[in-house]
């Protein structure tokens, strides 16, 4: 069955942190002139006297929030992740990452989904970047639910955090009990065939494979990963150990993200055959969100269409 929608993540950030902020003076917003996108123009309109509008000068705006943090305030910067990442990393890891800055990176429209921005705007190897930086932990959550709590989560942490945001509404993978923890992973489907490990809005798209798979006689278990770092080993070590053959499937370069992550761990702990589902070391391009899933192979459709390939290639199927 395929998961409900839920809603953005961009409104849930907006009005988590302004919600935050009714509590909390420290808390300040610095908006890359996208508050309209992102959705900072709610803290805007509840909290002005703290919301900051740096313009378009990312490096700049990263500075701030550094100078800010070191006055005890708690920045929120936010801005799509092509300018939360990429233009301004010499800011991030020499003002905020090496001091180990009480900044909170929002990097919104994430992943493929930018509104046909095309390859400009489609940053596909963030995770890679922000996980290998000393003392950033970087985490991607799999749906409104989660983002709240981890912008909640985020809000209490003294240290710098990357929070990865898409841009649409995302399929609801959680209810109303569920807690998150930093640091951990999350059983969301128990199988015994294959492992199949995810993160972000692309694991209810796996449950969804799944489910799908199900059909095919072929029992998943899917791991849910939001903390990429640090990262879950024993959880993944687990996953890997009840099927003996892993699967990783992320919204993001195969080169360096969460497959990486997963088969540095288990190189390292429990030798595992891993093959990683994701964007090839391509850039993306502009068309709807539906085919950009079919055409990088991400739809629950073509992941379990690769899913049985891999284990008929594997002679498990």
């Amino acid at each position: 069955m395929t998961l409900p929608m839920g809603r953005a993540m961009r409104e849930v950030f907006g009005e988590t942190v302004s919600a935050l902020a009714d509590d909390d003076q420290r808390i300040v917003m610095l908006d890359g002139d996208l508050g309209t996108s992102t959705r900072a123009e709610i803290f805007a309109r509840a909290h002005p006297e703290r919301f900051l509008e740096m313009g378009i000068a990312e490096q700049n705006m990263l500075g701030v929030a550094a100078g800010l943090a070191s006055a005890g305030m708690i920045p929120f910067v936010s801005t799509f992740v092509a300018f939360a990442v990429v233009r301004p990393l010499d800011q991030i890891r020499v003002l905020i990452a090496q001091p180990r800055m009480n900044v909170k990176i929002i990097g919104s429209y994430a992943g493929l989904f930018v509104g046909a921005a095309g390859k400009s705007h489609q940053v596909v190897d963030d995770v890679a970047i922000m996980r290998a930086m000393p003392g950033m932990v970087t985490v991607s959550p799999a749906d409104d639910v989660e983002t709240e709590q981890v912008l909640r989560w985020a809000a209490a942490y003294d240290g710098p955090v990357y929070v990865r945001l898409v841009r649409d509404a995302t399929q609801r993978l959680f209810d109303g009990g569920y807690a998150f923890e930093a640091g951990k992973a999350v059983i969301v489907r128990a199988g015994a065939d294959v492992t199949l490990i995810s993160t972000g809005a692309q694991t209810p798209r796996v449950v969804d494979a799944a489910d799908l798979l199900a059909g095919r006689g072929v029992d998943a278990h899917v791991l849910h990963v939001p903390t990429l770092k640090p990262l879950d080993v024993p959880a993944v070590v687990a996953a890997a150990e009840r099927t003996d053959f892993v699967v990783t499937v992320e919204e993001h370069t195969v080169i360096g993200g969460l497959g990486g992550a997963v088969a540095e761990t288990l190189g390292d702990q429990r030798p595992t055959i891993v093959k990683r589902l994701g964007i090839a070391d391509t850039f993306g391009q502009s068309a709807s969100n539906a085919d950009l899933l079919d055409l990088y192979g991400l739809s629950p459709e073509r992941v379990a269409e690769q899913v049985i390939a891999l284990l008929a290639d594997a002679g498990r199927r």
